[in-house]
């Protein structure tokens, strides 16, 4: 039966439609896989260890406050509302069209800037990986950029075949990458026991579990481990994906389970094995792999460069393929432009991954081959700025989405107060706890990033700021002003069959 959009209604076009297009091809192992690459980085893990003990005290709030917290309301409103976007659903439902578009954007672009910055992590591992045999590549700006280019472009081409293969490699990756965490943490024991001082001290009375202000303080590093932890609602984007309601709730219990571990572990690593000098180099945990294990350290530093290099492609890829669906269901609700919700005839919504990756190029071409040789400055240090510039912009965006999430929860038990009891995970009083922990952590993150500048030797706070501030209002406008047009061209004599035949064109008869 031929049905119509209803611009205020409670139901998306894309939610009723987005299934009948898209393959269901995700298990819980799958979902486990994604979860880690988007929110398990470990190259944040020199950064928190360079903090010191401190850092732990960061960690375990941030896993208590806000990780946990996050994994509780994604499970509740994932249950009831398995479609394709997530967030953007999940709003919707609580506040309507635009503040769910608003939501999902504040989701959505983020996940632009960390292809650029997986690209740039592909180029740190390659550097180290030769200069461990003596040689210097990629010293430049405009290099690192062009692997940027290269990295993108082999996500846009992984992206955009058969769901399932590009899901098979990525898991291949996902075991990879578990085994040189593990790598990571033995190589802080065996520094021990072999006889070898921590590099570290974690002694309770040595002062360096105090948390300090000010911008010399430790208090910003809570920042970068809201940061670390940013991403967990986004296996949801593809909920129409999913091939079973238990894969949902399973990932959300063994993936934080993984990431705690793993930042725990890599943190402990490079503490221990790692001078403090170098603790806050990105490399700094296949350091501690080449000092913890002896005569065997060259060789598996190398292996783990090398897995570091595919686990960069391997994020790259996800984010990009994941982040592609909140395009997508915009293209289908008509938010955006409807090309943009086409797929092809593996029914993969290549447009929208297309469109991201060019966003990606423009960014990286402007970031690291245009503005550090005109910006008349140092081009390795502004490059180097602007890479922390952008994860701190990063972290202000996505939180943003993350206070939606926790207060959607709240706005849905009473609206929907049937449903909700009725897909009920947990007690009312425990999303009233975790709605009340993660907007708090949301807050104390927000603040901790924007407090001090996370590279003080390169930028002062003022500077800081202003960058901060300026990427975030200009974002945000842009979502306003993409609303609004979208808004103004949404159609409402549209069928959903007519929808669907937009989307699938040619990819059916294929």
């Amino acid at each position: 039966m031929a049905s119509t959009v209803v611009s205020n209604g409670d139901v998306l076009r894309s939610e009723r439609i987005a299934g009948g297009i898209l393959y269901k091809v995700l298990n819980t192992f799958d979902m486990v896989a994604i979860f880690v690459a988007i929110v398990l980085f470990i190259t944040n893990s020199p950064g928190i260890a360079a903090a010191g003990p401190v850092a732990y005290i960061y960690l375990v709030a941030g896993f208590l406050t806000f990780l946990i917290p996050g994994a509780i309301v994604t499970g509740q409103l994932g249950r009831m509302f398995p479609k394709e976007g997530s967030i953007y659903v999940w709003t919707n439902k609580a506040f309507g069209p635009f503040w769910g578009f608003f939501a999902g954007f504040c989701a959505w672009w983020p996940g632009i800037f960390v292809i650029v910055v997986c690209g740039s992590l592909v180029s740190t591992f390659i550097t180290d990986l030769f200069s461990r045999f003596g040689l210097s590549v990629l010293t430049q700006p405009w290099q690192l950029g062009l692997v940027i280019l290269i990295v993108t472009a082999i996500s846009f081409g992984l992206s955009i075949v058969r769901f399932r293969a590009a899901q098979n490699l990525v898991n291949i990756v996902f075991i990879a990458y578990g085994a040189a965490i593990l790598l990571i943490g033995l190589a802080g024991l065996l520094w021990l026991v072999t006889g070898n001082a921590a590099h570290t001290n974690l002694a309770f009375n040595s002062g360096g579990w105090a948390i300090t202000f000010g911008g010399t303080g430790n208090f910003t590093i809570f920042g970068f481990v809201i940061l670390a932890l940013l991403g967990i609602e986004v296996p949801l984007n593809m909920g129409v994906e999913v091939t079973s309601d238990r894969a949902v709730t399973r990932y959300l219990i063994w993936g934080p389970i993984v990431v705690m571990v793993a930042y725990l572990l890599t943190t402990f690593g490079v503490m221990i094995a790692v001078p403090a000098s170098g603790q806050a180099n990105v490399w700094a945990m296949v350091d501690a792999i080449h000092n913890g294990f002896g005569g065997a350290g060259q060789v598996l530093a190398v292996i783990v460069d090398v897995v570091m290099i595919g686990w960069g492609l391997y994020a790259a890829l996800v984010y990009n393929y994941s982040f592609s669906r909140m395009l997508f269901v915009s293209g289908l609700d008509r938010r955006l432009p409807p090309v943009i919700s086409k797929v092809n005839a593996a029914r993969v919504p290549w447009v929208a991954v297309l469109v991201q990756s060019i966003i990606v190029v423009v960014i990286a071409i402007a970031l690291y081959m245009v503005i550090p040789y005109i910006a008349g400055t140092n081009p390795a240090n502004l490059a180097n700025l602007m890479y922390y510039i952008l994860f701190a912009s990063i972290t202000v965006i996505w939180c943003f989405s993350m206070i939606f999430q926790f207060i959607d929860v709240i706005v849905i038990r009473y609206k929907y107060h049937e449903a909700f009891a009725g897909a009920r995970l947990a007690p009312d009083w425990v999303f009233y706890l975790a709605s009340l922990l993660g907007l708090l952590a949301s807050g104390v993150g927000l603040y901790a990033t924007v407090s001090a500048p996370w590279v003080p030797t390169l930028i002062n706070a003022q500077g800081w700021d202003i960058w901060i501030a300026g990427i975030v209002v200009l974002s945000l406008i842009a979502a306003t002003t993409i609303y609004v047009i979208g808004h103004a061209r949404i159609r409402d004599d549209v069928t959903d069959e007519q929808a669907i035949a937009a989307s699938v064109g040619m990819a059916e008869s294929a």
